[in-house]
């Protein structure tokens, strides 16, 4: 494994899934006597994932339908 020129480094899949680190993975560096850990950051809220998703996406929708709808359109009405 090489690092970029970026200061990148791939971390392979079967580590990452099983230390948990999915994208957006908050992670810090420790260095650890000759060597660097990867630590993920202590969680700073009990907001789930798909609770900052929906967060992020409130209020970012343009249409002007009713959810009445909306509902009709997708059922095919």
């Amino acid at each position: 494994m090489r690092i970029t020129s970026k200061g990148q480094v791939t971390i392979p899949v079967e580590i990452r899934q099983r230390a948990g680190l999915v994208p957006n993975t908050e992670v810090d560096f420790e260095l650890d006597g000759t060597g660097v850990r990867i630590v993920k950051v202590a969680a700073k809220s009990k907001e789930s994932r798909g609770q900052r998703t929906v967060r992020r996406l409130r209020g970012s929708g343009a249409g002007k339908m009713t959810t009445d709808q909306i509902l009709a359109l997708m059922r095919g009405r």
